[in-house]
C-alpha cells in the first residue's frame, strides 16, 4: 500500500493479471525543486536527502488530505494525480488546494531553515491511461497527453507559481482565482497562453493564496 492504491493492490492480489484503466477526467500535478543541481553541489549527502525527505513528506501528507494519489518521484520532481478512484468528483478543485498549500509549506520551511528551496509547479486536467508496470519494484504510473502537458507545465513555469493552461482555468474558474502570464512557447505544444493559479475563492473574499516572488 506504500507502493500501489489501495484498490489497485486488491486488485493484483485477487489475481487480475494486467492493470490498465482510461480516465477521461483525471488531473495531473508536477513540481520540480529549482535549482536542485546547484544545491546538491553545496550540501552534504546528509543533509540533501533529509531536506528532500522533510519536503516530500509534506507533500505526501497534504496529497492524503485531499485524498490524491501521489505517483512517484524522480530525482527532485514529484508527480500527484487525481480521479483514480471510484469516485473522482472533486479531485480538480482539491489539486489546486494541494498546489497552492504546497508552496505557502515551502515557504513556511524556508523561513524556519533558512534553506532556500522552491518549486515550479504545473497543473493539467484531461483524460489519461494509467496501470501497473513492471515486475520488480513495479509501479502504478499514468501516461498521456494530460500528463506531458502538466510536466510541460512545470518545466516552462516559474519558481513558486503554478502555470495551468485555459482549459484549466476555466474547469476552476468557479473556484479558484487565476492571473493570465501571457503567451509561452510551450515544447511540444507549441505558443499557448497560460496562467498562474493565485487562490482559492471563498465566500468572505478569503482564500489560501500562493507564494508571490519578485521576478
Amino acid at each position: 500500500l506504500n507502493i500501489l492504491p489501495g484498490s489497485i493492490a486488491d486488485r493484483l492480489k485477487s489475481g487480475e493479471g494486467l492493470i490498465a484503466d482510461r480516465f477521461e477526467d483525471m488531473s495531473v500535478l508536477f513540481a520540480d525543486v529549482v535549482g536542485f543541481t546547484q544545491m546538491s553541489q553545496n550540501m552534504t549527502p546528509n543533509d540533501l536527502v533529509e531536506m528532500l525527505n522533510t519536503v516530500f513528506s509534506m507533500f505526501d501528507n497534504i496529497a492524503d488530505k485531499y485524498q490524491l494519489e501521489k505517483i512517484k518521484t524522480i530525482g527532485d520532481a514529484y508527480m500527484i494525480a487525481g480521479g483514480l478512484g471510484v469516485d473522482g468528483r472533486g479531485h480538480a478543485a482539491n489539486m489546486a488546494d494541494m498546489g497552492l498549500e504546497m508552496l505557502q509549506l515551502l515557504s513556511d520551511y524556508r523561513e524556519d531553515t533558512g534553506i532556500d528551496i522552491q518549486v515550479r509547479v504545473g497543473i493539467h486536467m484531461g483524460p489519461a491511461v494509467a496501470g501497473v508496470v513492471g515486475l520488480k519494484k513495479f509501479i502504478y504510473d499514468v501516461w498521456g497527453d494530460t500528463v506531458n502537458t502538466a510536466s510541460r507545465m512545470e518545466s516552462h513555469g516559474i519558481p513558486s507559481r503554478i502555470q495551468v493552461l485555459e482549459a484549466t482555468r476555466t474547469k476552476l474558474a468557479e473556484t479558484h482565482s487565476f492571473e493570465e502570464r501571457g503567451i509561452v512557447d510551450v515544447k511540444g505544444i507549441g505558443p499557448m497562453t497560460t496562467y498562474f493559479l493565485n487562490e482559492r475563492i471563498s465566500t468572505n473574499g478569503s482564500g489560501v493564496a500562493a507564494v508571490q516572488t519578485e521576478q
